[in-house]
Order: structure tokens, then C-alpha cells, then sequence
């Protein structure tokens, strides 16, 4: 175990405890804000662009959930999901320190995400998760995955209306 802290070394830095308050710690963290999860948006924002489907936007603001992708035209939103932060049942391994805390958590998110995808169902729209897994395993497979429902099948041209699967 790593010890430091004085010169004899008699405090374990496991064993330092947080300077913050646990108020203060919850409204640091809350302030903190997620920047999206730009490597799997990389790969998949890549791919779509090598195979040479279009008409997608980032991130965009105005849908609930803040879908990763969205193609306005075939009514289309695209979820890229990471395994942890999802509860991927094929990936996810609970952590093993504050356990209530974070079971609570994944199962907020979980929630969250059933609820987006209903509500974004409800209006019209088709909705797409993509686990992390997935794209890392196969960015090809991921993206004829979102071709298949954004591409017309008898004319092979993209959607030109909600009701066009």
C-alpha cells in the first residue's frame, strides 16, 4: 500500500478522507456535466460517414434523452449506450464498494432510457441503442444497423417520411 502525506509517511493515502463535505462533494459533482462519450461517437460518426449515409445531426438538444444521432428525415434517433453506465447485460459488472448507492443509480438510468424511448416512440420516432460493446466489436455491423432503418427498402433511398420503414 502506498503511504505518504507527512514525512515518515504515516498517512495511507487509502485511508485520506474527502476535504469536501458530503453536500459539497454532491453539488461539485452535479455540476459537473458529460462532454458525450466522443470515442464510440467517433467510430459510429466515422463509419456512417466511409459508407455514405447522410442527412444525420450530433447531439442535437431538442429530443429527450440528447440522442447521439439523429436523422430527421426517416425519423430516426440513435443511442450509443456504454455498457457500464447502461447496465449492459451482456458487460455490466456491479460495482463492489457503496453498493445501494450505485444499484439505485443504474437502476435510475435504466428507467431513464425506457422512458426516453417511449416518449420518443410515441411521436413518431424509430429508436436505436447501440451498446458500446457492439461498436467496438464491429462499427460495420453498427452502422448497417441504423442503414436498415433509415433506407427504404424497395428504392434502397433513404426515408422521406416517418411512415416509411
Amino acid at each position: 500500500m502506498h503511504t505518504g502525506g507527512t514525512p515518515n509517511g504515516s498517512v495511507l493515502y487509502s485511508r485520506l478522507m474527502d476535504w469536501l463535505t458530503p453536500e459539497q462533494r454532491s453539488r461539485n459533482m452535479s455540476a459537473i456535466r458529460s462532454r458525450g462519450n466522443k470515442s464510440t461517437e467517433k467510430a459510429v460518426r466515422f463509419r456512417m460517414i466511409r459508407a455514405g449515409l447522410s442527412g444525420w445531426k450530433l447531439c442535437t438538444g431538442t429530443l429527450p434523452g440528447k440522442p447521439d444521432f439523429v436523422f430527421e428525415t426517416a425519423k430516426v434517433v440513435v443511442f450509443l449506450d456504454g455498457c457500464y453506465w447502461h447496465g449492459c447485460p451482456k458487460c455490466y459488472r456491479a460495482p463492489t464498494s457503496n453498493t445501494g448507492y450505485w444499484s439505485e443509480k443504474f437502476r435510475r438510468n435504466k428507467d431513464r432510457d425506457k422512458r426516453v424511448g417511449q416518449l420518443l416512440r410515441r411521436d413518431g420516432w424509430k429508436v436505436v441503442r447501440i451498446w458500446e460493446h457492439e461498436i467496438k466489436r464491429s462499427p460495420a455491423k453498427v452502422v448497417e444497423k441504423i442503414r436498415a432503418l433509415i433506407v427504404s427498402p424497395p428504392s434502397g433511398r433513404l426515408c422521406e417520411s416517418a411512415s416509411t420503414s
